[in-house]
């Protein structure tokens, strides 16, 4: 059945060296709106550079990916492992500048620094130091949350994420209100019901950077042939059904119930025709492609 909610954008920011952690939040979210998400009338959805950014000239490349994602968020997730990463020539590192502006604009900022050294040699000590500097400023605003290794950081973070989103005053809104305001909406627009799972879909795909949902099925690694390309999961190995857009699967498991859910989402936007096959796609694995509508990216703006 469907139902009412409103999206909330989390950005994740963080340097090259934590793409574990950055799988994480993002599947820790998805839990939570499977969870929580029809009880709350709220969406969450993850956002990142590397997923919601696209070429645009006429600015530093930093400020560029600011206007079209930092500024759109509501909650930040900022994670650190031994790097800080690279000056921007304003702030010491993109992330710290991502973290930085997100605060000054009155925003919840949740931030990790990992304990682990990592491969020593990856390490840099110049990195590590700045890096250990940013820790005892961020400690005296109390900010950070420390993590020893991956199943550390996914219960701090998805434990974290629940109290945010229960205490912090940007999610706490009259859920008949909104849901008063959408209808009015939704009579003027013909917005169609959608599940939420449906709309973070939409939303993902309408942010990448071609607008194109790639529907596989048994996918048994992590990396195969597509389009006469070779692609790599970000992921890993999947051995089952993958929802991919711009190469990353956003299913995020291979439990059925989690993949039937994904699917029906997927079919729903097709139904609704704010997805639309397409046939200028060659897939020498028969797949199924689908590419954003103009109808679609209509409906993606008002969610």
């Amino acid at each position: 059945m469907s139902y009412d909610a409103r999206v909330f954008n989390v950005m994740i920011a963080s340097p090259s060296d934590v793409a574990s952690e950055r799988s994480i939040v993002r599947e820790a979210i998805y839990e939570w709106n499977a969870i929580h998400s029809e009880e709350k009338s709220m969406v969450l959805l993850p956002v990142g550079w590397e997923s919601h950014t696209s070429p645009e000239m006429g600015d530093r490349a930093q400020a560029i990916i600011n206007k079209q994602t930092v500024d759109k968020c509501d909650l930040l997730v900022g994670i650190f492992g031994t790097r800080l990463g690279t000056d921007t020539g304003e702030y010491p590192s993109g992330t710290i500048e991502e973290i930085e502006l997100h605060i000054e604009s009155g925003k919840p900022a949740m931030v990790y620094f990992s304990t682990r050294l990592g491969h020593s040699d990856a390490f840099d000590k110049d990195q590590y130091a700045k890096l250990e500097e940013l820790k005892k400023d961020y400690q005296s605003r109390g900010l950070y949350e420390i993590y020893d290794g991956d199943s550390d950081f996914r219960e701090k973070f998805s434990r974290q994420l629940q109290i945010k989103v229960n205490q912090h005053e940007i999610f706490q809104f009259q859920s008949k209100r909104i849901n008063s305001g959408l209808e009015m909406e939704e009579s003027e627009s013909n917005i169609p019901q959608l599940s939420d799972t449906a709309k973070v879909l939409l939303k993902e795909a309408s942010q990448s950077d071609t607008g194109c949902v790639l529907h596989c099925g048994s996918i048994d690694g992590p990396t195969f042939r597509i389009d006469g390309r070779s692609v790599t999961l970000n992921h890993g190995s999947i051995g089952g059904d993958a929802i991919l857009i711009n190469d990353k699967n956003i299913i995020p498991n291979q439990r059925p119930r989690v993949i039937a859910e994904w699917i029906a989402a997927l079919q729903e936007l097709v139904e609704t025709s704010l997805l639309g096959r397409d046939s200028r796609s060659y897939n020498q694995r028969n797949d199924t492609s689908y590419r954003v509508t103009y109808r679609g990216y209509e409906i993606a703006d008002m969610i």
